[in-house]
């Protein structure tokens, strides 16, 4: 934490803060508006889950190579006060009774497009505010914020909207990216800008896509992360429909179970560096995700008695997993990628491994209508138990230290 003594740094960090608390509190508020507020059935809400991912694979690729043109601050500005306005825009229409599914699904989307482009600029920015041997450093730090926000957002996000409904809830979301814009504002450091490339946008967008998919360790980890995304994209909706309409649990119950997530990635931030340490670079990466997955199969048989215990245990130990893994994938993808290329990689990544959630939610969805919340939760749990096998097929398998060149092990 000694990174937040840094200006600037800090300045981000906040703004980190109040974009994970929003973000955090929209996992329920959007999709429970649908489920409560339209009664809206399971392939609705799959469909709605769907439109918000869908922006990664239609221009996942084209934002990576437009925001190494631009000034990554000014990218992140931008996206977090149009996301504010398109979340407004659902306690305005609530509030003149002229809300419809078809609206969230138009909100959802204008969401995913701004999200790429600020998920692209805000993996891409930290190198040019500390130094790349810290790095680990600040993403944990990072990583901390999102965590707590797991918390703290759900749960209270949960009590807000069972006081607020749902869609005024909705504001507060609004509220927390105009907050990170205007955090994100006041940092001082110049961010130089990129020389323009005489290259086109495709030859630009190529070598992004070639230096991911012509690294052995980068590609492993990009279809690890793409399955592991996609059979959690087909449970998330279900388990909310499960949770709220079969189980009768109202907003602040759910938000207080899915806190638990939040507790173990802070559980999985504080002993990340010591697991690293013990087991290795490699083998904590793909323990991260492996040793969680069986426990997806307590969700089919979820009730509302001592199982929701089971839930708890299984959110808190998901939530530690994902967190050691995502440190330690991330700070491993920044530390090997020239400044120039981190937009169009990191663009790169997140079509190859969001690109999946649009394909989990309709997938979710249809099972969902033709064979139930439980049995497509079964599916899921499934599928999310082979996601760590690129993983333990390659050289990570037992790598304790991870190569710092984009050259090596291409």
């Amino acid at each position: 934490m000694s990174l937040l003594r840094d200006h600037d740094f800090r300045r981000l960090f906040l703004a980190d803060v109040a974009s994970q608390a929003g973000s955090q509190l929209l996992v329920l508020a959007l999709p429970l508006v649908a489920v409560s507020a339209l009664r809206a059935s399971a392939f609705e809400v799959g469909l709605l889950a769907a439109c918000q991912t869908l922006a990664f694979v239609v221009i996942g690729l084209p934002a990576g190579a437009l925001v190494d043109r631009l000034r990554k601050r000014v990218v992140m500005v931008v996206s977090d006060w149009a996301r504010a306005l398109a979340l407004a825009s659902v306690p305005v229409a609530w509030w003149l009774d002229v809300l419809t599914i078809h609206q969230l699904y138009a909100v959802a989307l204008a969401l995913g497009v701004f999200t790429v482009f600020f998920d692209v600029a805000y993996q891409s920015y930290l190198p040019s505010l500390v130094e790349r041997e810290r790095l680990v450093e600040g993403n944990s730090t990072l990583e901390i914020v999102r965590t707590v926000a797991q918390v703290g957002g759900p749960s209270g996000g949960g009590y807000l909207i069972h006081l607020l409904t749902a869609p005024f809830a909705l504001a507060a979301t609004a509220a927390g990216f105009a907050w990170s814009a205007l955090c994100l504002g006041t940092i001082r450091r110049h961010e130089p800008r990129q020389e323009p490339s005489r290259a086109g946008l495709g030859r630009e967008i190529a070598e992004g896509v070639r230096l991911v998919l012509g690294h052995r360790l980068l590609r492993r980890i990009a279809a690890c992360t793409a399955t592991a995304n996609f059979f959690v994209s087909v449970a998330q909706p279900m388990v909310l429909l499960l949770l709220a309409r079969e189980l009768g649990l109202d907003a602040g119950a759910i938000g207080l179970l899915m806190a638990s997530g939040g507790l173990g990635g802070i559980v999985g931030a504080l002993v990340n560096a010591r697991v690293v340490r013990w087991l290795g670079q490699g083998p904590a990466m793909w323990l991260g995700i492996a040793v969680p997955a069986p426990l997806t199969f307590v969700l089919p048989w979820m009730a509302a008695d001592w199982r929701l215990g089971l839930f708890v245990i299984y959110e808190f130990c998901v939530g530690a997993g994902v967190v050691i893994y995502n440190v330690t994938q991330l700070s491993f993808r920044q530390a090997i990628t020239p400044d120039p290329l981190l937009g169009r990689v990191n663009a790169t990544m997140r079509f190859l491994v969001w690109g999946t959630l649009p394909l989990g939610g309709l997938l979710g969805g249809a099972l969902g209508g033709a064979i139930g919340v439980r049995h497509t939760l079964l599916v899921a749990a499934a599928g999310a138990c082979l996601a760590f096998l690129p993983l333990v097929t390659s050289p990570l398998r037992s790598m304790r230290e991870l190569p710092v060149s984009s050259h090596t092990l291409r």
